[in-house]
């Protein structure tokens, strides 16, 4: 079956795989097999593609792109309780070892034995169908879109980084950052029960989108204004309760702590490729919490629940929609980061 296949960096195709077919060909007692409609295309992913690795993962044989997903159930196997064939589903594309101490003690994201998808070696799922653990994959409301539910991945993000910043009622938060991850951790914060959350970015047209997302947000734009002077003026000198670094940029990692408040906290999501400047006199005045957060653990269900409820809608950050023939003009187009898109997805055919 064809599928979109990283051949090395800066070379895509789309083209038959028999290697993902052999591997999937058994379909295991707790497994189903899905057949995939929506496939988000990720920043990762793009990085991949233009890089060939990310950190210790090396891309050094063939690697079919893609982790952010929603399908159909098309086959179950003997012992599957919960699901049955034609069920909706997205997928949590990350899959521990369960004897693992880290999934004993609930942390099965940090597990170092994880096997996720399109992280070398692992195939992802930018094909016709894949095979998955059924208590990996979870059943849409009616209400929820495969447009929606491939969203699903990347706002487990957003969910798990506030969950992690313990949010509460009325607190105010900056999110350093308008790009699809930083745009679900602003909707998230929100939902958690910010009061305000202000969003930084050098791109005019994302944080036009980010202030259309709700009145509580507040679009800053580092070009022309100062993040701090900012907070100051809003916050009478005092900060934020909370801030997410979701850029993934040395500078502005390096400025966490001006923002903060004393007692305050900062999340960090934003992945850095080096080590980065740390101002521990700054985090120490302020007495701050640091947290960093690793993908997501314990969220896939939260995350359907808010979107069918509503208390979430992330229709508006989904930008733009190729088929899946497509696919390696979508991921060029991706890779030129264009300033009025936020998230692109692959619709594959039914």
């Amino acid at each position: 079956m064809k599928s979109l296949v990283l051949e090395k960096k800066d070379d895509l195709s789309l083209r038959d795989f028999p290697a993902i077919d052999r591997v999937e060909e058994v379909l295991g007692a707790r497994d189903v097999r899905i057949k995939l409609h929506t496939v988000g295309i990720c920043g990762s992913d793009v990085h991949y593609y233009t890089h060939g690795r990310i950190g210790p993962f090396v891309v050094n044989a063939p690697m079919i792109l893609g982790h952010e997903a929603s399908g159909t159930v098309i086959e179950v196997g003997t012992d599957v309780a919960t699901l049955k064939e034609g069920d909706r589903v997205c997928m949590e594309p990350g899959i521990p070892d369960p004897n693992s101490k880290a999934t004993q003690l609930g942390m099965y994201n940090i597990d170092p034995a994880v096997r996720f998808w399109a992280t070398p070696p692992v195939h992802g799922i930018l094909r016709p169908t894949c095979v998955h653990p059924e208590a990996f994959t979870f059943k849409l409301p009616d209400n929820v879109s495969f447009a929606e539910a491939a969203m699903v991945e990347p706002l487990a993000v957003g969910v798990h980084a506030a969950t992690k910043a313990r949010v509460k009622p009325g607190d105010n938060a900056v999110v350093m950052g308008a790009g699809p991850i930083g745009l679900v951790t602003a909707l998230s914060a929100l939902a958690a029960g910010c009061a305000k959350v202000y969003v930084t970015d050098l791109a005019a047209k994302k944080l036009e989108i980010a202030g259309s997302l709700s009145p509580a947000i507040v679009p800053v734009d580092v070009t022309s204004q100062n993040l701090t002077d900012v907070i100051n003026r809003d916050m009478d000198g005092w900060g934020v309760d909370i801030v997410f670094e979701a850029t993934g940029s040395p500078h502005a990692a390096k400025t966490v702590f001006e923002p903060l408040c004393p007692g305050g906290c900062v999340v960090m999501i934003g992945g850095q490729p080096d080590p980065i400047q740390y101002d521990a006199g700054a985090a120490m005045i302020r007495e701050a919490r640091v947290e960093n957060i690793f993908r997501y653990a314990h969220v896939f269900p939260r995350c359907v629940g808010i979107l069918s409820s509503g208390a979430i809608d992330v229709k508006p950050l989904i930008t733009r929609t190729f088929d899946f023939s497509d696919s390696v003009q979508a991921f060029e187009i991706a890779a030129s980061a264009p300033p009025a898109d936020v998230k692109m997805q692959i619709e594959l055919p039914q």
